[in-house]
């Protein structure tokens, strides 16, 4: 095994004296044979007695699985779908939470031929029958009672669906029952059926601006993705320390950031754990016995886990130590690569090793020394934190159509506040609107029932972005959420409303002004972030309805936006901001399940506090 990552400079064109288009050679081959399918028996041939997964027993503790076992399940839960009349080609549908199960019978439907397809576990009962209809999927296992009576009660509707399993009352158990007459050769013959051109799976865009499309992943998609990821990644998928990799996921598996992991873990016979939780102490309890190497994380949990971590400092009595803390993690991260911290900075942060650094790793199962991040922008300040803290961040950037990461910081070279480089095998281009354009093996067939997309051509993203002189993509916005006030100004909403998302105090935001002659936002409370707010300020009894006009809260609000007006112009800053009762919740349908905004409800819902922000003298 290589001791070292594997780095190749980036092809860049400059047009005008700017960098215009980037491209980063492949570092991985693309299989000409085989599927995802065969992943957990080629791991079982090479390495039987690896452990490539753990499962969670009832008594807290983890059980290792080897990739003999884990073969041996997947080829008799193939064996069981196959029995049930499922044939190539056929769709899937499992709507759980991060499950060993899901992984499982992803896997197990892939030996069988079969095309997966992820529903979020939150989904309502018209967003499931959208995805199983569109989809055409003949079975969906689902993970628990309430999700099988919800689709139960749908069925007239779903004419295609003819079988409704559950997790929870043993349905993997069911199928392995149904299979045991199946002849392995059969599975071995419909795994012989796929060629890395074969669709894999299915997974539907969070539809911020209407129904969710659904994207034609192939089995080549994914090994150009996850081949040329755990190849750049070289010390996270391929510990270079004494502990075996391993890395607990709790984000979604019906998201592609962590399906794409979960993958790339099984690909690279790296340890992996499901988490089903992401509560703060259920989570916090399975990171601790689970101990990962690494970490899959979107910007949300770690904004949650460093405020969490000042929240509690405060409570102590420590607040300014662990601001000071802060500013000296973030100074150190903020080092240029390639240069050694100053005598008194280094001093400084080994004087907070023990006392936060520390803890903050502890919180997070001790071990961790890598995160990988993706789903929105992580932003400059929280990076370097991590990084000052002894946390080094790989920042990706991609889509459900590129497979997920198009874009991620090179190893050894990060460069805070951008989303690093192409991916291997990948190229970038910025076209004369500013929109980020793709290109490479890993961007999706296409949409389901619609035109086929290939890798030879460029995908529009829909996003806004730049490239620095070295090849170094940051991403500023979205073009459809491009805000344009009436004076003219092109304000671009993404970067305020992260900085302001990362204080304690705020749940969400959106900062509006299209057509208006100024810039406002509407901001929502992080209840957990509220509730230390109210204990520090001895106002408990407070009504919600009082406490948002509250002088204090809106001065301590009023800082965080003073803060993030400091990242614009005058003329794109913040001028006023009304704080809200309540919060944008998926179940309001002011959120996707994967936590974006859907701009157009929200501005619906809200009109009538959007046009008083306008009234005020």
């Amino acid at each position: 095994m290589d001791a070292a990552p594997k780095l190749v400079e980036p092809v860049k064109t400059v047009i005008d004296g700017r960098v215009r288009q980037v491209a980063v050679p492949p570092l991985a081959p693309m299989p000409v044979s085989g599927s995802l399918g065969d992943i957990p028996f080629q791991n079982a041939a090479e390495a039987p007695r690896d452990a490539v997964l753990a499962r969670k027993e009832r008594d807290g503790s983890w059980r290792d699985v080897t990739a003999a076992e884990f073969a041996a399940e997947v080829l008799a839960v193939a064996k069981g779908l196959i029995a049930e009349g499922l044939r190539p080609g056929d769709r899937l549908a499992i709507m759980a939470r991060t499950t060993y199960e899901w992984t499982l019978l992803d896997f197990a439907g892939w030996a069988a031929g079969l095309v997966t397809v992820p529903i979020y576990p939150t989904s309502s009962a018209i967003q499931a029958r959208w995805i199983i209809q569109d989809s055409g999927a003949v079975a969906c296992a689902v993970e628990d009672t309430v999700q099988a009576r919800m689709l139960s009660a749908d069925r007239a509707n779903l004419p295609w669906l003819r079988h409704l399993w559950e997790f929870d009352t043993g349905a993997v158990a069911r199928l392995v029952k149904a299979g045991e007459h199946v002849p392995d050769e059969v599975v071995r013959d419909r795994r012989a059926g796929c060629a890395p051109e074969s669709v894999a799976t299915l997974i539907y865009t969070s539809g911020t601006t209407g129904q969710p499309k659904g994207c034609v992943l192939t089995h080549a998609n994914f090994f150009a993705e996850v081949d040329n990821s755990v190849a750049l990644l070289h010390p996270v998928f391929n510990s270079v320390s004494k502990d075996p990799a391993s890395t607990l996921l709790f984000l979604p598996l019906s998201h592609v950031f962590g399906r794409m992991v979960a993958v790339g873990c099984m690909r690279a016979r790296v340890k992996l754990g499901h988490a089903p939780s992401i509560r703060g102490e259920e989570l916090l309890a399975d990171l601790a016995a689970f101990r990962p190497t690494f970490l899959l994380a979107i910007p949300y949990v770690l904004e949650k886990v460093y405020n969490t971590a000042r929240a509690t400092a405060e409570s102590m009595g420590r607040a300014a130590s662990f601001d000071r803390a802060a500013r000296i993690a973030r100074s150190f991260g903020e080092v240029v690569e390639g240069k050694r911290p100053g005598m008194r900075l280094r001093a400084a942060r080994a004087l907070y090793e023990p006392l936060v650094y520390r803890r903050i790793r502890a919180a997070l199962g001790g071990r961790v020394r890598y995160i990988l991040s993706g789903g929105s922008p992580l932003g400059r300040r929280l990076a370097a934190f991590y990084t000052g803290a002894g946390i080094e961040v790989f920042e990706g950037y991609g889509l459900t159509e590129t497979t997920a990461a198009a874009t991620l910081t090179p190893p050894l070279r990060p460069r805070l506040g951008t989303v690093g480089w192409p991916l291997p095998g990948t190229a970038v281009r910025i076209a004369d609107d500013g929109e980020v354009l793709l290109c490479g093996p890993h961007v999706f067939a296409g949409y389901w029932n619609g035109a086929p997309v290939g890798g030879e051509q460029w995908l529009a993203t829909g996003d806004i972005g730049e490239l620095d002189a070295d090849g170094y993509l940051t991403i500023t916005g979205r073009k459809k959420d491009l805000i344009i006030t009436s004076g003219g100004k092109n304000v671009a909403p993404a970067p305020l409303e992260d900085w302001l998302r990362a204080h304690p105090l705020v749940g969400q935001c959106m900062v509006v002004g299209d057509n208006r002659p100024y810039v406002t936002a509407l901001i929502t409370l992080e209840p957990e972030g509220l509730q230390h707010w109210r204990q520090i300020r001895k106002k408990q009894g407070v009504p919600i309805a009082q406490l948002v006009e509250d002088e204090d809260l809106r001065a301590d609000v009023q800082r965080a936006v003073d803060e993030a007006n400091q990242l614009v112009s005058r003329a794109e800053s913040i001028r006023r901001f009304t704080v809200l009762t309540g919060e944008f919740t998926e179940g309001r349908g002011h959120l996707t399940p994967s936590l974006k905004l859907k701009r157009g409800a929200v501005a619906r819902d809200y009109e009538r506090e959007i046009e008083a922000l306008y009234r005020r003298a």
